[in-house]
């Protein structure tokens, strides 16, 4: 990955969309993975070559998302 460090709050609206872009002659294509909201819009641009790096961003995605319902399950002082 090329370095930008950022931080945004995802949001119960926040969009996530993906455009494939096919192969040309001057290009191998590649996929934008763009997720946004109403003041930030995020693009991950993937290349072939980086699919298994797509993959292991869309299982630690699911690993958060998991804690978050653990975190959900817990009561407002944070037993369980």
């Amino acid at each position: 990955m090329r370095t930008i460090t950022t931080s945004a709050h995802i949001e119960p609206d926040t969009t996530a969309r993906l455009s494939v872009f096919a192969p040309t002659p001057e290009d191998e294509g590649f996929v934008s993975l763009r997720i946004g909201g109403e003041f930030i819009d995020l693009a991950l641009i993937a290349r072939p070559d980086t699919a298994d790096a797509l993959r292991a961003l869309a299982r630690v995605a699911e690993e958060a998302a998991s804690a978050l319902d653990r975190i959900a399950d817990t009561t407002p002082d944070g037993a369980v």
